[in-house]
């Protein structure tokens, strides 16, 4: 969220911390136990500029419910950040939109439309996650 902005009363606020929150929250949302590989990717908001959603691919034999792991990651989230995180949305993923260099493609999420760069390593992942996205009406773009 290289473009994270915190809205308040109108007045638009971008800082390095609130840029370095996408890293933060990655980090914490990896941390959990059920959570083989994770990103964090921004969602147009009006109110607060973007909010963090998180991709999440379970480790194998984690058997928990989709809602209870985005609850937990969620609870995680706002008790070592806060709620200035905004972090509520968890989608449960089989594989993320990675370039062959490891990059998340993070533009899938903005609502426009976007170019798939040759380097993408599964370009498949890119259907699967906009039709996960669209069921779950979190913001969708479109190649």
């Amino acid at each position: 969220m290289s473009d994270f902005l915190l809205i308040n009363q109108g007045d638009k606020f971008g800082c390095p911390i609130i840029c370095e929150m996408e890293e933060i929250i990655a980090s914490l949302v990896a941390s959990h136990s059920g959570v083989a590989e994770c990103a964090v990717i921004g969602i147009n908001d009006e109110l607060k500029g973007q909010l963090p959603v998180g991709l999440v691919i379970t480790k194998d034999g984690y058997d928990g419910a989709d809602e209870v792991l985005e609850a937990e990651l969620a609870a995680l989230v706002r008790s070592e950040i806060g709620a200035v995180a905004c972090y509520k949305q968890t989608i449960v993923v089989d594989r993320l939109p990675k370039t062959r260099s490891g990059n998340i493609l993070r533009s899938i999420a903005d609502g426009k439309e976007y170019q798939v760069p040759s380097t993408i390593d599964d370009p498949a992942s890119l259907p699967e996650i906009e039709a996960i996205m669209a069921d779950n009406n979190i913001g969708v773009a479109t190649a």
